[in-house]
């Protein structure tokens, strides 16, 4: 199969689809419907050649357009893939919070107390008559007079151990992989003492994007940080369309496995490129995720996180090695993957909760993580109660109309005068726009209800004088840019349905947050401090989402940024096994609400699908502004 305009030819696989195919190939595609066809994201041209779709007809008909989801070639077959359907490099947030801190309180990610690697220098003497017998006795009673622990190694350390202990006179250089119990296990063994420092990685999997810091491990210090979005994305934009693709596709799982790995060891080759560091020298790493991304970076069949009781194979996970995962470090460099608690609420959120400063100085605490889920946290630090609820893919772009991610071209700012005659907006990289992101998205939509566009219950009212208000046979829409203005010459709309859609992102979002305060007994306004956390969370136009009714309204100073908290979550626990023992900690006192269970998320769901909310003392400060007269809404 020969890909245009990339000029790539690549050996089909027998059953493979085109979408299979460019992805193998390093071409991914959008795709928000796991492979069902249904979504339209994967278009692509068929320019020579045959393909046979999924009931056996086959296509020969050059220039026809083709869901790359449902055909297969037939002999040698030239696509083309339009720039529309291919998925761009994203705003990956790899940076902390506001100022660069975590916030009052938090914990010091940045110092290497006891890292989950110990680079031992040790002289051995000589064996001896009466001594100790063998070889690999000597060296481990040796490093457990160091280190104070017990000490064991596999099989491959003790292969070439006699050389290496005699080739520079019993001078050797040990790495240790530790956990956070007592214990540690040998990664290598070198003759001489190098002065060389010890290096790790911190990979923060994300459902939408993938970011990896390298970290040399004595100092603390960061080398460097990469991101970009999850390889993934081509099967599915949320974890459910994942979890099905991976159950019900003949060898989905390792599909998906090896999208995931592709993305982390991408990063981590170029990391060691830009840097001069090889992989070999990389000899740790820690691994923060949500389940589903744990479960499928892991290779663990993840097809009973959806389905009740909702039960994922393991919230703690055992220790493994990178040459068994196939992670581009050192083959036995130990992998750590951080504790999640339940089905949907995972390591991130474990890691992120602990490093944030939570519950510094006894204060009730919410930890807000927007993305495909919407994960949060409650509590003081002594007590903590976790739920997660599924916000749908809307907030990355994914279902809508002229919905994108986070990528170079969106829009993400919005302004819109009364009425709605005018737009003004912003775009990611200052260029034309092609679509708009969740940042936009919500400034959209708090923007058309300002401007008395639409009604409380999101509904276009009646009577609109403006050119951008409009009916079509799909139903009513409204145009934020023109096809003259945009980069790729058609209207960028939000359609009746599309506001819909995130009006039950946004009503998950503020329900969750009230079936929580409601289990423990506590109104909003006693919440002290509000963390928003994630890559979504960093770009959240925060005015617009309390007046959209997404998030609490209490005081502006209460809440705070809190950055990439999965990453820090991995990196504290890199640099330190105290940290470790946190976020373990964390996770076996933290109490899941399963908001399935009764009928109190529903409730809250259906008050919360209005604008702000029907509610409105919940939102006293929107109602001050005179933003929600009623206009022909409830």
């Amino acid at each position: 199969m020969r890909f245009l305009p990339d000029d790539l030819e690549v050996q089909a696989g027998e059953g493979e689809t085109i979408l299979e195919i460019a992805a193998r190939a390093g071409i991914v595609l959008r795709g928000a419907c796991g492979g069902d066809g249904t979504c339209g994201r994967c278009l692509v041209l068929l320019k020579n050649g045959a393909v046979r779709d999924r009931d056996g007809d086959v296509i020969a008909e050059p220039g026809t357009a083709l869901r790359a989801c449902r055909s297969y070639p037939v002999g040698d077959p030239v696509i083309e893939i339009p720039q529309t359907s291919r998925l761009a490099e994203h705003q990956v947030l790899t940076g902390e919070g506001e100022d660069g801190l975590l916030g009052a309180g938090a914990s010091d990610t940045g110092a290497a107390d006891d890292p989950l690697l110990a680079r031992v220098r040790l002289s051995l003497t000589p064996p001896e008559p009466g001594g100790i017998p063998d070889d690999w006795g000597r060296l481990q009673a040796a490093l457990a007079g160091r280190t104070g622990q017990p000490v064991n190694a596999d099989l491959a350390v003790l292969c070439d151990l006699p050389a290496v202990l005699r080739a520079e006179a019993g001078a050797v250089t040990v790495d240790l992989g530790l956990e956070s119990g007592p214990g540690a296990k040998v990664v290598t063994v070198r003759a001489g003492h190098t002065a060389a420092p010890a290096y790790g990685v911190a990979i923060d999997l994300g459902t939408t994007t993938v970011v990896v810091e390298l970290v040399e491990l004595e100092q603390g210090r960061t080398v460097g940080t990469l991101g970009t979005y999850n390889r993934q994305a081509a099967y599915g934009d949320d974890v459910i369309s994942r979890i099905i693709y991976a159950a019900e596709r003949p060898g989905g799982r390792r599909q998906l496995q090896e999208a995931v790995l592709d993305t982390v060891n991408s990063l981590i080759g170029e990391l060691g490129r830009r840097h001069g560091i090889s992989p070999e020298e990389i000899r740790v790493a820690v691994c923060a995720g949500n389940p589903t991304m744990t479960h499928l970076f892991l290779g663990v069949d993840p097809a009973f996180i959806r389905l009740e009781p909702y039960t994922p194979a393991a919230n703690f996970w055992p220790l493994c090695r990178a040459g068994e995962l196939g992670l581009f470090l050192h083959p036995r460099a130990p992998v750590h993957v951080l504790p999640g608690v339940a089905s949907y609420l995972g390591g991130d959120i474990t890691g992120g909760v602990t490093v944030s400063g939570f519950g510094a100085g006894g204060e009730v605490t919410l930890f807000v993580d927007i993305g495909t889920n919407g994960e949060m946290v409650l509590g003081d630090g002594d007590w903590l109660v976790g739920c997660a609820c599924s916000a749908g893919p809307a907030f990355e772009g994914s279902g809508l109309s002229s919905g994108m991610r986070a990528s170079e071209g969106a829009i993400e700012q919005v302004g819109i005068s009364a009425g709605g005659f005018e737009v003004v907006y912003r775009t990611i990289g200052g260029g034309p726009p092609v679509g708009i992101c969740g940042s936009g998205l919500i400034a959209a939509l708090a923007g058309l209800t300002r401007a008395g566009v639409i009604d409380r219950a999101g509904r276009f009212v009646p009577g609109l004088e403006t050119p951008r208000w409009r009916r079509t046979a799909a139903g009513e829409e409204f145009v934020l840019a023109w096809g003259r203005e945009t980069g790729h010459h058609q209207d960028i709309v939000l359609t009746g349905a599309d506001i819909q859609n995130l009006l039950r992102a946004k009503a998950a979002i503020y329900a969750g947050v009230r079936s929580m305060l409601a289990a423990v007994g506590l109104e909003q306004d006693q919440v002290a401090r509000i963390l928003i956390a994630g890559g979504f969370g960093r770009f959240l136009p925060l005015r617009d989402a309390v007046a959209i009714g997404m998030l609490p309204d209490v005081p502006r100073q209460r809440y705070a940024y809190v950055g990439n908290a999965s990453l820090q979550g991995a990196r504290a626990a890199l640099l330190s096994r105290r940290r470790l023992a946190m976020i373990e900690d964390t996770a076996r006192k933290l109490t899941y609400l399963e908001l399935g269970e009764g009928t109190g998320f529903m409730e809250e769901f259906t008050s919360a699908l209005f604008i702000p909310h029907t509610d409105l003392s919940l939102f006293s400060s929107a109602r001050e502004e005179g933003a929600y007269a009623d206009r022909g809404g409830r």
